[in-house]
């Protein structure tokens, strides 16, 4: 009686499902993804023309409004500051708008042209695919914010150095706010990431995102109740915007601090991840 046994195939082990594909490369993967999309280009193009338009328009009027300008060169350093500063960061309320429909086709393009299905396949566990998104998108999008802000900055300076203003960039009642413009920017778009995935929809999450923008604080402010009123400082624009418009850490108009305010942003950016999260990961794609 013969034996037949099957030889064994070595130098070839099975694949482990764990290993592969690293973070590192999920990372170089979505930033391939999210500069050769054509709307990243125009979007943060327009981040960068609305932050620089804004400010020569706002220093443009508010130079022409101090009569001269005379009052304003014998203002105290602070105040001055807080001139060139208002004028430099009035961009960032229409450049929201951009941030956040950028964060939205992000992922809502992916969903829409099918490629969800190959990043996943790639990623299979998910949340890495999520969380190299976000990691590019903020970071993308707080370096374009940084430029936007600091060139309206050159901008407004240049205006107001008409009238005997200025402020220096070394002040950190100067710097900060163009930072927090910057930061407001990157996790605007980082909320809109999360709402986009939930949704996956372009035009849901695009309405989705703009109607808590824009809509929702109108709705809130009609209401002639207290609790509506009450509201209002803890929605995400508002709380955004009052996060970098005060030069101090001190309560800002709406009685809370700088710090407060940036806590509360953090707070819908940390609710949309986290429905994002586990939207990405009980769905089919």
């Amino acid at each position: 009686m013969i034996t037949i046994t099957a030889p064994t195939r070595t130098g070839s082990t099975p694949a482990d499902p764990t290993t592969g594909l690293t973070f590192g490369g999920v990372l170089r993967s979505e930033w391939i993804k999210l500069r050769s999309l054509r709307s990243t280009v125009w979007s943060y193009g327009l981040v960068v023309a609305i932050s620089l338009g804004m400010a020569l328009l706002m220093s443009l009027s508010m130079v022409n409004g101090m009569s001269g300008g005379a009052d304003a060169a014998s203002a105290p350093a602070d105040q001055q500051a807080s001139f060139v500063v208002d004028a430099s960061v009035f961009g960032v309320y229409f450049g929201q708008l951009v941030a956040a429909v950028l964060g939205v086709l992000v992922i809502s393009g992916e969903y829409s042209t099918g490629m969800i299905r190959s990043t996943l396949t790639a990623v299979p566990r998910r949340l890495p695919a999520l969380a190299a998104k976000a990691v590019i998108l903020g970071a993308a999008t707080f370096v374009v914010g940084v430029i936007a802000t600091f060139s309206a900055f050159a901008v407004s300076s240049a205006v107001f150095a008409g009238i005997d203003v200025s402020a220096s960039l070394v002040d950190p009642a100067v710097f900060l706010p163009l930072l927090g413009g910057a930061l407001y920017l990157s996790l605007v778009s980082l909320f809109a990431l999360g709402v986009g995935t939930i949704l996956r929809s372009s035009a849901g999450g695009i309405a989705a995102v703009l109607g808590i923008l824009l809509l929702l604080p109108t709705v809130l402010q009609m209401i002639p109740a207290d609790w509506a009123q009450d509201l209002v400082p803890y929605l995400i624009s508002i709380a955004g915007m009052n996060s970098f418009t005060s030069t101090t850490a001190e309560a800002t108009a709406d009685g809370f601090g700088v710090w407060l305010n940036l806590a509360i942003v953090l707070g819908w950016v940390a609710a949309a991840g986290i429905g994002a999260a586990t939207t990405l990961t009980k769905r089919d794609a």
